[in-house]
């Protein structure tokens, strides 16, 4: 039920997602699970309705500060937590609730980096990659914890400014640029609840002017767009805006400015 979720949601069908993901939560109520995909359908919903969707990027990057969505996306957000908590504490498949803690932080760093609260965000970051590190190590199979901690290394290491001020308020450890886009490819070909979500990620990375690897990018964006036709977000960053014009991912590398209408 969980894959049949994640596959609406990244079909781009989020409301069909919550009601699997609400199912889920009714047939287990004691798993975090079904309320952190719950939590990743909500954020899907506020990304695609508050973010600027063609931005190389996705955090910053807003058209709005709030959505109708904000205070249901915080509850889920904590009920997954004390639910892999009490799992952690009850010593039940210990490593496995660390996973779904260490990615309930990574949805809580989404949300405050989306709408631009960078002690928030890092402190959440924080959390994640400990709880994440910890559940890799008791369970080297679980490839999901590799896309928070990739996105953790390579945000960390790309962003110098706000990191020199956030290393010395909250003891921020050092992030690894080269480390983190291996680990995000990791997650993308082997993640059991993240793969489509790691290869999102990945191909948005290639696109920052920094890397400006927009042929991975687009190919990135052609395979979830191939896998997952009915999602318009997909069709939308491989698209061709007009006669003549390249594809989104390309205009990015000529500093077009792309605006959603």
């Amino acid at each position: 039920m969980a894959r049949q979720g994640l596959d609406a949601l990244m079909n781009g069908d989020p409301d069909e997602a919550i009601k699997i993901f609400r199912e889920i939560e009714l047939r287990s109520p004691d798993s975090a699970l079904g309320y952190l995909l719950d939590a990743d359908a909500t954020w899907w919903k506020i990304y695609l309705t508050t973010a600027d969707l063609v931005d190389p990027d996705v955090f910053d990057v807003l058209i709005s500060r709030t959505s109708p969505y904000d205070s249901h996306f915080q509850d889920l957000i904590n009920v997954a937590i004390l639910k892999a908590r009490a799992g952690i504490h009850a010593h039940q498949d210990v490593a496995r609730n660390e996973l779904y803690e260490g990615l309930a932080f990574a949805l809580r760093a989404r949300f405050f980096g989306l709408r631009d609260n960078d002690l928030a965000t890092a402190r959440a970051a924080k959390k994640m990659r400990t709880l994440l590190l910890s559940a890799r190590e008791g369970d080297a199979t679980l490839a999901d914890a590799d896309a928070g901690i990739g996105l953790y290394n390579y945000f960390v290491d790309t962003l110098p400014s706000i990191i020199k001020m956030l290393k010395f308020l909250i003891g921020l450890p050092p992030g690894n640029r080269e480390l983190g886009l291996l680990q995000l490819q990791n997650a993308a070909e082997k993640g059991e609840w993240v793969r489509a979500e790691a290869k999102f990620y990945l191909a948005k990375d290639y696109s920052r002017p920094s890397e400006g690897q927009y042929a991975k990018s687009l190919q990135l964006f052609q395979e979830l767009s191939t896998e997952y036709p009915h999602n318009l977000l997909w069709k939308l960053l491989t698209a061709t805006p007009g006669k003549g014009k390249l594809p989104i991912a390309k205009c990015w590398r000529n500093r077009q400015t792309i605006r959603r209408k």
